[in-house]
């Protein structure tokens, strides 16, 4: 596929407009604030949100270099995985999914989807996943599979640092503060690089014990727009107990949110 067809391909499936300002309201909030949500969910079905804005140009790339086939890594609820093989059956490419741990049985809804796309799922223990980025590893994947496209865990790397750029092209509100979950920073650094130094960004990280991700944003955003700034941070205490956890007071929220909002934020709580 050319790479103009690819560009039209993409404009004619993602509705990037459909990505509106909602206003919203949170349990229990007593202070007298707005609260919009930016309805990235809302881009296509599959492939939508800030997963989409992190293989867009990506998969531009990987189509101009002549690549077929994608390659990427994630846990087995890994929702960039999911992404990732929806995007290949749309837009024409093959996939494969490293996967860290061992296959469990029946296969969640995640990589059953994922399947269903035509991704090729592959099982690595976690001492070997945490090689992941070693050119050793990269190597012996490509002894195995063949020629391939590297998406990083998450899809985080430059490109999609780019494309994070674009969730706040058209917020058309005044606004004060920004706030992002964060799993690997990529979504994070392309809303930094974008703000140029205004507004305040928080990112939340879902991972317990996520301050590792400081340098990684810090060095993404530096990469990226040759520019340091400090008018963002991390908060750390909100992650309930690690990636993949919940408890009471989390899922409390999720159903008050759904119900005052009639947005479901959490299809796995329904299922």
């Amino acid at each position: 596929m050319q790479n103009n067809s690819l560009s039209e391909l993409i404009e004619n499936t993602i509705n990037e407009d459909a990505a509106i300002l909602q206003k919203i309201e949170l349990p229990n909030i007593k202070k007298r604030v707005r609260i919009y949500l930016k309805r990235e969910d809302l881009l296509h079905p599959i492939i939508s949100g800030n997963k989409w804005r992190k293989l867009k140009y990506s998969l531009l790339k990987a189509n101009e270099e002549g690549h077929k086939k994608l390659l990427t890594f994630g846990g087995a609820y890994s929702n960039h995985i999911h992404a990732t093989a929806g995007a290949g059956s749309i837009f024409g490419f093959n996939t494969i999914g490293i996967i860290r741990g061992e296959q469990t049985l029946p296969l969640n809804s995640t990589l059953t989807e994922a399947k269903k796309y035509g991704m090729r799922i592959e099982y690595v223990d976690r001492k070997s996943y945490r090689n992941k980025t070693q050119p050793k590893f990269t190597e012996s994947l490509k002894e195995k599979f063949g020629d391939f496209y590297l998406i990083p865990e998450g899809g985080t790397n430059q490109l999609a640092v780019k494309g994070c750029t674009e969730i706040i092209d058209n917020i058309n509100i005044d606004y004060d503060y920004i706030f992002a979950a964060c799993g690997t920073g990529g979504t994070l650094s392309g809303l930094i690089c974008a703000l140029n130094g205004n507004k305040k960004i928080y990112g939340i990280p879902v991972l317990k014990g996520a301050g590792f991700l400081q340098q990684e944003i810090e060095e993404h955003v530096l990469k990226f727009s040759r520019n340091k700034y400090n008018n963002w941070d991390l908060k750390l205490d909100f992650h309930c107990g690690g990636y993949a956890k919940i408890n009471k007071e989390l899922v409390n929220f999720i159903y008050e949110f759904e119900e005052l909002n009639k947005i479901q934020v959490e299809t796995n709580l329904h299922s």
